[in-house]
């Protein structure tokens, strides 16, 4: 059995939510998979356990090739994009949030083939289905054979029982089956399709490269391979690309928009753009609005590499203080690096971060980060500042207390291990060691994503159930398993129905997110 790689205690990136997954597709593109391999790089961010590309050539058919690892290290060689021909591809970056993570195989990988009546589709998917679980008994028990562990599987049976006559009419019933968070991409012989959830969750846009289109999770995806940006897909429509162009539809019950706030504050790249805003510039204005919101006695403001950098330049220009690079990554330190001997293992999170002594030394430092989620890395970070001899620390926070589970694609923990969820912020600072803890507020975060009245909290324009407990979507799954959404009004904990444990996100039973 193949088994993903796996993040060890010493990887400061173990202590973030896991990015969700990454789709590219491509049609009327001479050797449309090196287009998608290309895209597929620029969103590694998004999923870094493996990838997979699946083409069509009318001379060949479907061709596949699907692998663990990284991009770079599986679809730059000549011979494995040679064996991808035709002028129409999709492609997928995958980590598995759920399911069988870790010791999935590789039929788990997308994106996901099957042959119907009217011909052969592909489907790659970014986010997760709450009911994917009861669907899957459902299935199963009228015959379906299921192949994975992934969700995305569903769809497709689903497909297959449909009566409609095309695959794009298939697509529609079965995905008005599913709830959830989903942005797809899919291809027949001669169709690329894009389609959006009708809250619109994940992120989806279109491109345009010469006389053929593009579909990716994120505008930069678009920019490595020189294509120009044509909008983004809406949230519930299903666009379908043809030699012939592109035609629009809207097969769901329209709902008021609730696309994920944590994209505009980590997951995106920041060069990416989402709904016309600049990801860099709002995650500056975080920074600002922080600034703003708790300001504080200090000398230097330093981000921690990478995800804080914005934020960090933004509260050193509203506030005045020097920005400087106090912390220092090793980018040649990778996930590959995953058996050291147990000396090097302790020195934890020094393998990819390092204190600029320099310049810290003497210093009332200002750390800047994204998130505290676990905040095992943040203690050794403070350690490690102390250690170079600053005389404070005061550690500022690019996006509220993470206090409740994702349940839409993204893999945050149980929520007994979110920080936030069993302490007050004073308690954090306390458990933290440093000199002052301040978050943005939600109100904070609307506004620099472009929301200059804050958060309404009757009509919330985004999806920011990991900070606030509003879950958009009913995560069917997950209550039938215990979870209690927060009630109104109240900020308790949630618990079973003993009453004795906390209840957050359970592993064993869910399908891997695609």
């Amino acid at each position: 059995m193949a088994n993903f790689p796996s993040r060890h205690p010493f990887d400061p990136e173990d202590d973030k939510p896991r990015e969700e997954c990454g789709v590219f597709g491509a049609i009327g593109a001479q050797h449309a998979a090196t287009f998608v391999a290309l895209g597929l790089h620029a969103l590694q961010h998004r999923g870094q356990e493996a990838a997979g590309i699946v083409s069509y050539a009318p001379d060949v058919g479907f061709s596949a090739s699907r692998r663990f690892g990284y991009v770079r290290d599986n679809f730059t060689s000549k011979a494995v994009i040679d064996r991808l021909p035709g002028n129409l591809a999709i492609g997928h970056v995958r980590y598995s949030t759920a399911g069988s993570k870790g010791h999935a195989q590789l039929r788990d990988v997308q994106p996901l083939f099957a042959e119907f009546a009217m011909g052969g589709c592909a489907i790659a998917h970014n986010g997760n289905l709450v009911n994917a679980v009861s669907l899957r008994e459902e299935l199963i028990g009228r015959g379906s054979i299921f192949q994975s562990s992934s969700d995305t599987e569903c769809i497709i049976h689903l497909m297959a029982r449909s009566i409609q006559t095309s695959i794009p009419e298939r697509m529609k019933d079965a995905l008005r089956r599913v709830e959830g968070a989903f942005s797809i991409v899919a291809m027949t012989r001669t169709k690329l399709i894009g389609v959006r959830d009708p809250l619109g969750v994940r992120p989806l846009v279109m491109g345009r490269i010469g006389e053929g289109w593009v579909l990716a999770s994120e505008t930069c995806a678009l920019d490595i391979i020189g294509a120009d940006f044509v909008r983004d897909v809406e949230p519930g429509e299903m666009v379908i690309c043809t030699a012939d162009g592109v035609e629009s539809f809207f097969p769901f019950e329209r709902k008021r928009p609730r696309f994920c706030i944590f994209e505009h504050v980590y997951f995106s790249r920041p060069d990416s753009v989402i709904g016309g805003r600049s990801v860099y510039e709002t995650r500056r204005r975080i920074g600002v609005e922080l600034a703003r919101e708790h300001p504080v006695e200090a000398d230097l403001v330093c981000p921690i590499p990478d995800s804080g950098t914005p934020a960090a330049i933004g509260f050193a220009q509203e506030s005045g203080i020097p920005y400087v690079m106090g912390i220092i990554r090793n980018q040649y330190v990778g996930r590959t690096f995953i058996e050291p001997a147990e000396n090097i293992r302790n020195m934890g999170v020094r393998l990819k971060l390092n204190v600029n002594r320099a310049v810290i030394a003497g210093k009332r430092v200002v750390l800047v980060d994204d998130s505290v989620v676990r905040g095992t890395t943040s203690r050794k970070i403070r350690e490690m500042v102390i250690d170079a001899g600053a005389a404070e620390v005061h550690f500022r926070i690019a996006s509220p207390p993470t206090t409740w589970p994702c349940f839409y694609g993204v893999d945050t923990p149980e929520r007994e291990k979110l920080l936030a969820a069993g302490m007050s912020e004073e308690e954090m600072r306390h458990h933290l060691g440093v000199d002052s803890l301040k978050f943005v507020s939600l109100d904070g975060l609307y506004r620099a994503a472009g929301e200059e009245g804050g958060r309404d909290g009757t009509r919330p324009q985004f999806c920011d159930a990991c900070f606030s407990g509003d879950y958009p979507v009913r995560p069917a799954d997950q209550i039938e398993r215990g979870f209690r959404m927060q009630d109104p009004g109240r900020r308790d904990i949630c618990r079973d129905d003993t009453g004795r444990h906390e209840v957050g996100r359970h592993d064993v039973g869910q399908d891997d997110v695609a």
